[in-house]
């Protein structure tokens, strides 16, 4: 993975695509939940949010620079 991305003459972070792309499946991944309704039983829901981000950049960057 390269350190940094050119797009159109503007160098951007290797991680943003990794980013952008959590963004995208935590955002697909909190609407399944929400339509199930499993965010009646957390406590806070924000913070679960949060955390599922977390957890989904984080693996897909382990997984893209291992």
């Amino acid at each position: 993975m390269p350190r940094e991305v050119d797009f159109f003459g503007v160098l951007l972070p290797g991680v943003l695509p990794v980013f952008l792309l959590s963004a995208v499946l935590q955002l697909v991944l909190d609407a399944a939940l929400s339509y199930v309704g499993a965010y009646r039983n957390s406590w806070h829901p924000a913070l679960v949010r949060l955390c599922m981000f977390v957890c989904i950049f984080s693996t897909l960057l382990v997984t893209l620079y291992k």
